[in-house]
């Protein structure tokens, strides 16, 4: 497993700082999220001793409250010498949540995620290494899709925008049960249905700000309407259930929301030929590293999920797809297709990886 190529590595923290960042973002609210900076020594470019070498990570947790309370409190002690694995051992042990417990559990995995991807990036910067050399992997293009929102009532508007100015764009996109026959014909005189790679259909949601009520009648019209779209996330009840029953069908689900680890990918209901990955929900590079290589091992096709990353964190998705699944439709967009997209260049797909990459990072901006 690729997990075992880097769990060794040396790892020398002599100082923890996070970052509070705030942006606005085009689907309407206001995203926070924290970067942590892990500092430690190490050699320059020159070859001498660079006391101040710096690894980031990128805790992506959706509640601004508990960016507040991080900010307010602090983490527990981190620094010392490790490996990767020790450091991931001594996260394990700790509660990075000193101000209180998180609202969901999941949070636990987006902050420590932010710090084991810190945590990596540092040490590959200590070793003079990159983390595609440390794989025995290369950096390749990565195609991506623009995930957006078509508002409520929805519209077109936003594709027909995106689309003028990235002309081969293609799309994930949230159904809501207000989409309806007219909606459907309009995306294809639009933008093409076959530009829609994935729907996303938030049926594995509970209690949370995203959830979509479950819609047998939009189930089937959007499996109908967009053939070549991966279905992500349905809903299994007895009413939807009888449009998942033949294997054309289910080859076509993938699953993002109930997959944390391994053993969530083998509990689904059939064995999957897509999943989305997002890293965080995983909290741990040995976890990540676990379940991509056991889907390479079967065949199961992987893409990227973005979660409004607001700094490194969006470059650490980018790299993971470079790495493992680069011709997949990925939900790693330019940060600058969260925002407003007035007068900003946006970058067209694939993107290209750095020239000469260092650490565990793309291009901090990406």
């Amino acid at each position: 497993m690729d997990y075992d190529r880097i769990a060794d590595l040396s790892l020398s923290i002599d100082a923890v700082s996070t970052e509070r960042l705030e942006r606005e973002t085009s689907s309407g609210f206001t995203r926070v999220s924290t970067e942590f900076a892990l500092t430690g020594p190490g050699s320059n470019a020159d070859g001498g001793r660079d006391d101040s070498i710096v690894g980031r990570g990128e805790d992506v947790t959706y509640e601004t409250d508990e960016h507040d309370a991080l900010a307010e409190s602090g983490l527990p002690d981190l620094t010392g010498e490790y490996t990767i694995d020790s450091f991931s051992a001594r996260l394990e042990s700790v509660d990075l949540f000193p101000a209180g417990a998180p609202d969901r559990e999941v949070f636990r995995n987006y902050r420590r995620w932010g710090l084991e991807s810190a945590a990596l990036d540092l040490a590959l910067r200590q070793a003079g290494t990159d983390v595609a050399s440390a794989l025995g992997r290369s950096l390749d293009p990565v195609r991506f899709v623009a995930s957006t929102r078509l508002g409520e009532p929805p519209t077109t508007d936003r594709l027909e925008q995106l689309r003028d100015r990235v002309p081969d764009l293609e799309f994930k996109l949230d159904p809501i049960p207000e989409w309806d026959d007219d909606l459907v014909r309009a995306i294809d005189d639009s933008v093409g249905t076959d530009s829609v790679r994935i729907l996303d259909l938030k049926g594995q949601y509970e209690g949370t700000e995203v959830d979509v009520p479950t819609d047998p009648a939009l189930y089937r019209r959007v499996l109908e309407a967009f053939p070549r779209a991966v279905i992500e996330d349905p809903a299994l009840t007895d009413e939807t259930d009888p449009l998942f029953e033949d294997d054309s069908a289910r080859s076509r689900v993938s699953w993002d929301a109930p997959i944390d680890g391994l053993e969530d990918v083998e509990a689904l209901p059939w064995e999957p030929d897509w999943l989305n990955i997002k890293p965080s929900r995983f909290g741990s590079l040995e976890s990540l590293l676990e379940t991509i290589a056991h889907c390479e091992e079967r065949d199961i096709r992987l893409y990227g999920g973005g979660q409004f990353e607001l700094g490194v964190g969006r470059g650490h998705i980018q790299t993971l797809a470079s790495l493992y699944y680069p011709d997949s439709p990925n939900d790693v967009a330019p940060r600058a297709y969260n925002e407003s997209i007035a007068g900003t260049e946006l970058p067209s797909s694939p993107l290209e990886p750095p020239a000469a990459p260092v650490g565990f990072r793309w291009d901090r901006d990406a």
